[in-house]
């Protein structure tokens, strides 16, 4: 797990600094290396939400071992694994001819996006801290912005070192969460779902001032969410990296208008 993620921090992907324990334990069948003569000369993932979801990431050769057919037994091994699935992906630019081919369908694009964390002194009662939340109604929001239950990937994911999460509680009920962590150059956030976009606000505020100020502060954002669009033009991130959303059946029945930050490009 170690040299897949510093694999994809030398991709320039900058993964969180604690991914590595969080994305294993949601999955541990779900990650393979590429062995030559007992070097580890490639990577991929291949995790299972229940069954019926699966997720392709860390999909990365080690740069001169490329081009020789190498990763196309990695990708084999995961797609075989997955078999039944409706596998996503995030792909990059330059691979998301090759997932055509291999039969993914593009369904919009996700966006990084980099920005500076300020400082706010005051917050809405409505946030608290992610980990007083109820674990089971934590699941049940987060169902409807995922194509899965992930309560495992998530009871790791909430309780990482170096990482603060939050939650917007309205009349009892959650309306929004998110999550910061510490990533290889500045922080990330993800997940960030809000029922509406002035909660959005209040949660990615909160998140960016519990880092160090001016911090750099990355957002992976769905285009096709023109509220969260706006909102980190806004915020007046700029635009740094991109992927594709594919999968192999159907666009998952997710609420959209939610989902204001990914929450990995490796996971889903």
């Amino acid at each position: 797990m170690d040299f897949a993620i510093e694999l994809a921090a030398s991709e320039g992907w900058n993964p969180g600094i604690h991914d590595a324990a969080c994305f294993y334990n949601t999955d541990p069948d779900g990650f393979f290396v590429g062995l030559l003569n007992g070097r580890i000369i490639g990577c991929i993932s291949d995790v299972s939400y229940d069954g019926v979801f699966g997720f392709l990431g860390l999909y990365i050769i080690v740069p001169e071992y490329r081009g020789r057919g190498y990763g196309i037994r990695l990708w084999n091994k995961a797609i075989q694994r997955l078999e039944g699935h409706n596998i996503g992906l995030d792909g990059v630019v330059e691979q998301q001819p090759n997932y055509l081919k291999s039969g993914f369908k593009f369904a919009y694009r996700n966006i990084r996006y980099e920005g500076v964390a300020g400082s706010v002194t005051t917050f809405p009662h409505s946030i608290v801290d992610l980990r007083s939340v109820k674990f089971d109604d934590l699941c049940t929001y987060d169902r409807n912005s995922f194509p899965a239950n992930r309560g495992r990937f998530l009871r790791h994911w909430i309780t990482m070192p170096e990482s603060v999460g939050v939650a917007y509680i309205e009349d009892g009920l959650i309306r929004g969460y998110g999550l910061i962590r510490r990533c290889y150059r500045g922080y990330k956030i993800g997940p960030l779902f809000a029922d509406t976009l002035e909660i959005g606000e209040s949660i990615f505020s909160s998140l960016t001032s519990s880092v160090p100020k001016g911090s750099p502060v990355f957002l992976d954002v769905p285009e096709v969410n023109r509220y969260a669009v706006d909102f980190v033009n806004r915020h007046r991130m700029k635009k740094v990296f991109e992927t594709a959303r594919m999968y192999t059946k159907e666009v998952p029945s997710i609420r959209m208008y939610r989902l204001f930050g990914v929450t990995t490009f490796e996971l889903g």
